[in-house]
């Protein structure tokens, strides 16, 4: 039996694995209802989350698992019974804190004196946090809802000794034609009182955990049911980012961290403890709320100069998909109507907008009940689902011309391929400059770059259709196994090309060279990775056959999870990627995409390992074992190792050969011959080129570059010419990338000013390693003041 003080032994919290503490198998979060309010002033969302409880299946035993969550107390930890008079968190429900006065709650300031023992008997509920302030743990009492009380508790559910527990053990249980009025109950729950006559909850909290414990309580059977968290986050907790909009206004959003939503409120993160969520945050007046809600929220007034905003989900899932910004974005363009399957934004109507009872009976599926989108034919039907764009108001113009139209068109071929959306609507969000990815998908929103807004379409068009692939793989099936990130990077790059072919229209031999042609650039940025990177971040499957396994607890680890350099890095999206080619290879794409479909019909709503995918694609296709493609032989070659396989090795000599590769290469010879006849001063140089240069893709562009930067010396002469016969500066982030490369590379002082607005625009695209030879070269050169300025405030913007 494994205790979580042998899970974080010697962890360093910079570098090193994640820990996962929550035990899952003990108790599980069936529901939250966050109730938050948003301070600017202070950087800081306070509030209170309530916590409805099921325990797990390994809790049937009483009095045995009192060791196996606890960790030593901690100089920075808290052990408390009661509220701290100096927190400024409130328990009044609906209240808004001025940010300048702190509240101070009746009820003393009595800290225990008891040590929370490590060998206690009591159970203990641990949830994952950090950076949290935690004033107050307290148990509700349910009972005194009325409308909760009317609904009939089962024998299995009846707890005399504790009736709450059966009343909740009912609600959450509801089937799903039932969820508005579970929502409207959940919400009466979290506003009840707390059990007459009872302390509040002890707490204590470490770097990674809240553990929380009632006095005698010594199995999950008696522990509290519903339980409320008055919390307070910090500004410098590291799941959201408070800072300033292109425009200058101030912000804050989730921003993908590895820990993800532990410093936004106390969870359980281990993928599965899969949950619903129903959230109130208020805001000033004139900033909006997104989040990762399946509804479209309309604000109403809450206190003075402050609006509430109120999103709910019915579909369970890990607690690390919950997303949030708040901000003074703008919408682009004109809202679309209403579609027939939209839900109604009415907030708890008895009835569900659609019934799962007088529907396509043929369609079955496999998950936990919730109310899918897959077992509705007017669902399926639908190839464009509801949509809006968000940015600030320096780029709403940019996201009218360039991502309004385009959605329709990624959300129609996705569908063309994959079949119904997972999800009912769809939120776009242009996130402020500092932001450290081209994209991030949620449930029902995806925060996107400033930097695709720039050039001809194909970055911004692909990106989305990397995106939108998520809503299949990496959110309707997810890796249960968070190591396993190629289950959802591997195929939303695989299936980028392939919607994204779909939108341009091409027929069947210019979507080859195009996919032949992007297959050559990740083949030689994935050998870029694999020499330059520790060979233990490049195995897929790093925990290898205890992948997926768990303590007896729940709590578990993410190998490398904290490691700076995974920032940076793209194995999982690549050599993933290359994994489903190689298999596309084998059956060839189109029955491969037939089985991607019924794959999706099986296993949407679930989560899962690798072998569960090859496992099915093997079964589907027994032809392959005869060509001595296994499950065995899969994991050896591709997904436990750091080698480059062999396929891949003989694929990249047949990119190489293709007439897109082979028309760069022409050109790369004129550029080449050019550079070396152009002598400093002459006669000819001045007179100018009498070369004609063709016109090149943005994806051959890339290409281009990065020949030419495999050149040791190109002259200036050549590279002003490079710059306007291709208009360099303003082609998309990736052309750029390259080209302020080459800028550095042969010193062209003359582009510097390019590669400045590089560094501070296109903050996703930057590498580690470009930022520490720009930072060579201006400090090398006399008076470079401005291109220091300008990594000091590509930092400051990242910092904050």
């Amino acid at each position: 039996m494994e205790s979580n003080r042998d899970l974080d032994v010697d962890l360093d919290p910079n570098k090193d694995d994640l820990p996962l503490r929550a035990n899952t198998n003990h108790m599980l979060v069936r529901h939250y209802v966050l109730d938050l309010t948003v301070h600017f002033q202070r950087n800081v969302f306070g509030g209170s989350i309530v916590l409805f409880l099921e325990p797990g299946v390994v809790s049937s035993k009483q009095g045995e698992l009192g060791s196996i969550s606890n960790t030593p107390v901690q100089n920075r930890s808290q052990v408390s019974s009661k509220h701290d008079v100096s927190s400024p968190i409130t328990p009044e429900p609906n209240k808004v804190i001025p940010p300048e006065e702190p509240s101070r709650l009746s009820g003393g300031n009595y800290v225990s004196s008891v040590l929370w023992g490590d060998e206690s008997e009591e159970f203990t509920l641990v949830l994952d946090c950090c950076d949290l302030t935690v004033s107050k743990v307290e148990e509700l009492d349910v009972t005194t809802v009325p409308d909760l009380k009317k609904l009939d508790v089962d024998k299995q559910h009846a707890n005399t000794d504790h009736p709450s527990s059966g009343l909740v053990q009912r609600l959450v249980s509801m089937p799903s034609v039932c969820w508005r009025l579970q929502h409207e109950l959940y919400v009466q729950c979290s506003h009840s009182s707390t059990v007459h006559n009872v302390q509040p909850l002890r707490f204590h909290t470490d770097q990674w955990s809240l553990q929380i414990r009632k006095e005698g309580v010594c199995s999950p059977h008696d522990f509290p049911r519903a339980v409320r968290i008055w919390y307070e986050t910090k500004p410098t907790g590291g799941s959201v980012r408070w800072t300033k909009d292109q425009d200058g206004r101030c912000c804050v959003y989730t921003m993908g961290s590895p820990i993800n939503n532990r410093a936004l409120f106390p969870c359980q993160e281990p993928p599965v403890a899969m949950s619903t969520w129903q959230a109130r945050v208020r805001a000033p007046c004139d900033y909006a709320v997104l989040m990762s809600g399946e509804n479209q929220a309309f604000p109403k007034p809450a206190e003075t100069g402050f609006l509430q905003w109120d999103y709910y989900v019915t579909m369970p899932m890990p607690a690390s998909t919950f997303t949030i910004a708040v901000g003074q974005w703008l919408e682009a363009g004109v809202k679309h109507p209403n579609f027939e399957v939209e839900k109604t934004d009415k907030p708890f109507d008895k009835e569900p907008s659609f019934s799962l009872d007088n529907d396509d009976q043929q369609y079955v599926c496999s998950h936990m009940d919730y109310p899918c989108r897959f077992m509705v034919s007017a669902a399926r039907a639908q190839t464009v689902i509801p949509h809006r764009v968000f940015a600030p108001p320096c780029h709403l113009q940019q996201a009218n011309d360039m991502v309004l139209p385009l959605l329709p068109l990624c959300l129609t071929a996705a569908h063309s391929v994959l079949g119904v959306h997972p999800f009912s609507r769809l939120d776009v969000f242009i996130v402020p400059s500092g932001f450290s990815s081209l994209g991030m998908a949620s449930p029902h929103i995806v925060f996107l770059s400033q930097s695709v807004l720039t050039g001809e379409r194909n970055l911004c068009g692909a990106r989305l259709c990397h995106e939108i692939a998520h809503s299949w793989f990496g959110l309707a099936i997810g890796a249960r196994d968070w190591t396993e990130e190629w289950i959802s990077e591997g195929f939303a790059t695989y299936l980028e090309d392939v919607f994204w072919s779909h939108v341009q229209k091409l027929d069947c031999r210019e979507a080859e060279e195009q996919r032949q042609l992007k297959a050559l650039l990740r083949w030689r940025r994935l050998s870029d990775e694999l020499q330059n990177s520790e060979e233990e971040l490049q195995v897929l499957r790093p925990n290898k056959e205890n992948t997926g396994e768990v303590s007896e607890s729940g709590a578990s680890v993410v190998k490398h999870a904290l490691n700076p350099e995974k920032l940076f890095m793209q194995v999982h999206y690549l050599k993933g990627y290359f994994l489903l080619k190689f298999l596309a290879d084998q059956v060839g794409e189109e029955k491969f995409l037939d089985f991607f479909k019924v794959f999706v019909g099986k296993f949407h709503g679930q989560l899962i390992l690798s072998q569960d995918f090859l496992q099915t694609l093997l079964d589907t296709f027994p032809g392959m074992s005869s060509r001595g493609i296994t499950l065995e032989t899969i994991f050896s070659d591709w997904l436990d190792t750091p080698e480059m396989p062999e396929w891949l090795r003989d694929a990249c000599s047949e990119w190489l050969r293709t007439p897109a590769v082979q028309e760069v290469k022409g050109e790369v010879a004129k550029w080449i011959h050019f550079s070396g006849s152009g002598g400093k001063g002459s006669k000819r140089k001045r007179a100018g080129p009498k070369v004609n240069f063709k016109e090149l893709s943005p994806e051959q562009l890339v290409l281009l570059l990065e020949f030419l930067l495999e050149e040791p010396k190109l002259s200036l002469s050549t590279l002003r010419l490079l710059q306007t016969t291709y208009n360099l500066q303003a082609q998309d982030a990736e052309v750029k990338h390259r080209w302020c490369e080459l800028a550095v590379k042969h010193k062209n002082t003359a582009a510097y000013r390019d590669v400045e607005q590089f560094l501070i625009h296109d903050q996703a695209m930057v590498k580690s390693g470009f930022r520490s030879v720009w930072s060579s070269v201006t400090c090398s050169a006399q008076g470079n003041q401005a291109g220091s300025d300008c990594l000091l405030l590509a930092d400051a913007q990242r910092e904050q």
